[in-house]
């Protein structure tokens, strides 16, 4: 990790930290940053006294763990997007261009759809679906053995595709009007139901995987060169691919069985990060994690107050935000390439 990227790893993570503690109070009920400390250290230290029950039952068994949930939503999913553009070569890729986060979300809805509930169940059946998906990616891009990452994002496109047509139908043919209304909205991206006996799961996979990309960061930075330059660094591009690609999607999975699809993430915070840390992996990989948790949390916190007492799904906000940011990104990389 270069300077800068430390400079600014360090300053995204207090950022993150004091954001936390912020975006904890913000809601239709306000909570103030104090209270809110107040009720974070008499959880840690065991010492409620004098706390009142409604900023402990606000802070700490509603906001807290919605919050945290989105730091390692936006960590995860940009982690992975910075990834998977280094691993097949095309900085547009993202986990759902790959047909990954489409994969994970018609196994968890098809969980959803007949019964089974829990974050165990929908962590199996989106991480099933994930897996599908990237098998799929995976025979239809192989040619000779080798996987060419030039196809990877075309055939990406194409079983995204069929897996959102195959959400649909199973919701359309099997779904309860319950159901059906409970995948429509959780497809939209929310983290309202987040609680903590939910966050074990996720938070472990996503530090695993952040710390397998970081350990792994020449070797990403060798084969977003090129195969040849990895080969000839001494290690097979394609093993390495198999291996990476299989891990984004566990993690992946991992994280939309519990908030649904939150698109553009993965996409747009990737592309910020080299702006302000450079192209290398290991500078790459923790800026955009911090970054990426940072911007969630925020994007969370607003939809809980634009049309309070109603809240705006996660997932449109960040469609909303990242759609004009990702136009001038690309306008300015066209403008000075």
């Amino acid at each position: 990790m270069n300077r800068r990227a430390r400079i600014w790893t360090a300053t995204l993570g207090a950022l993150t930290i004091v954001s936390v503690v912020l975006a904890i109070g913000v809601g239709p009920a306000s909570v103030s940053p104090a209270a809110t400390l107040d009720v974070i250290l008499c959880k840690l230290s065991g010492n409620c006294a004098g706390v009142p029950q409604r900023d402990m039952v606000i802070v700490w068994d509603i906001r807290a763990p919605r919050v945290v949930l989105a730091g390692l939503v936006g960590m995860g999913l940009s982690i992975s997007g910075a990834v998977i553009q280094s691993v097949v070569r095309n900085i547009l890729a993202d986990p759902y261009l790959l047909g990954i986060a489409s994969g994970a979300s018609t196994g968890a809805a098809t969980v959803m759809v007949f019964g089974a509930v829990g974050i165990f169940g929908l962590t199996l059946g989106a991480f099933a679906g994930a897996l599908i998906s990237i098998c799929a990616v995976f025979l239809l891009t192989t040619v000779g053995g080798v996987l060419t990452a030039e196809r990877v994002v075309f055939a990406g496109i194409a079983v995204g595709l069929f897996m959102s047509a195959l959400t649909n139908l199973v919701v359309f043919f099997y779904g309860s009007q319950a159901s059906a209304h409970a995948v429509m909205f959780w497809m939209l991206g929310s983290l309202a139901l987040a609680s903590w006996n939910q966050l074990p799961i996720p938070a472990v996979i996503t530090l695993l995987t952040i710390a397998i990309c970081v350990s792994q960061g020449p070797r990403l930075d060798a084969i977003s060169l090129s195969d040849d330059t990895a080969r000839a660094l001494g290690f097979n591009p394609q093993t390495l691919r198999y291996v990476t690609i299989t891990v984004i999607a566990g993690c992946v999975a991992s994280l939309v069985a519990i908030s649904g699809a939150i698109g553009f993430v993965g996409l747009v915070v990737p592309h910020i990060a080299r702006h302000l840390v450079g192209a290398t992996s290991r500078s790459v990989v923790p800026t955009a994690g911090t970054l990426g948790a940072l911007l969630l949390i925020w994007a969370d916190a607003v939809g809980r107050v634009v049309f309070a007492p109603r809240e705006l799904p996660i997932g449109v906000i960040t469609a909303l935000a990242g759609t004009p940011l990702l136009m001038l990104l690309i306008r300015k990389q066209y403008k000075f390439s």
